[in-house]
């Protein structure tokens, strides 16, 4: 199993960017939200290192949520298509309207990722259809819709199971800090997080299959 990754650092071959284009001219005071948005896209776009490493921080959390359900529960997959949206945000991302435009950009290149992934492996039509979804100013709801079954699937696990989960994947804990919050080895907390992720697992397939 690939060790989903906790921080992230500029892809070298993307340090020289730089941006293209000026934003237009905003017409009324802009949200706190959307004006951070634009920053740290602008400051990408000329490779900065702190903003790269902010984006990563703000959505990889969130990206993670999205792509775990996207792929049904495969958390090597889902990790692999987080590293894979910032790779191409560090490449691509060069100009955003608002926050939820900013959203909007790393979730269509998920479902892309993810899309990608699926035609080559013959699997899964269903998520394929789902990233070829138009970019639109209501992308937010399908996301939404998808997190809510992850946090659904979370609540049908034990609590002891989903704690391990949001510790490790969210929290960003390693086997060891968790095994040391338990009063356990590492290697029992492996054991446990495997049947939880088996279980969560079951439960998404289970409810994504009775949504297509």
């Amino acid at each position: 199993m690939t060790v989903w990754i906790h921080s992230m650092s500029f892809p070298a071959s993307c340090q020289a960017a730089r941006a293209t284009g000026e934003a237009p001219t905003v017409q009324t005071p802009p949200s706190t939200a959307d004006t951070e948005a634009r920053r740290l896209v602008t400051a990408i776009g000329r490779g900065d290192e702190a903003a790269f490493r902010e984006l990563y921080d703000r959505y990889q959390e969130r990206l993670f949520k999205l792509a775990l359900v996207l792929g049904h529960g495969d958390e090597q997959l889902a990790g692999d298509i987080v590293q894979s949206v910032f790779v191409t945000a560090a490449a691509k991302l060069r100009h955003v309207e608002s926050e939820e435009h900013l959203w909007n950009w790393l979730a269509r290149v998920a479902r892309q990722q993810i899309a990608k992934t699926r035609r080559q492996r013959h699997h899964d039509a269903t998520v394929v259809g789902m990233a070829e979804l138009p970019e639109c100013a209501h992308a937010r709801e399908p996301d939404s819709v998808l997190e809510e079954n992850l946090d659904a699937a979370l609540l049908l696990i034990e609590a002891d199971d989903r704690q391990l989960i949001e510790w490790f994947y969210f929290d960003g804990l390693s086997h060891h800090e968790i095994a040391s919050h338990l009063g356990a080895t590492p290697k029992a907390v492996s054991s446990r997080l495997e049947r939880a992720r088996a279980r969560l697992r079951a439960i998404l397939k289970h409810t994504l299959s009775h949504e297509t």
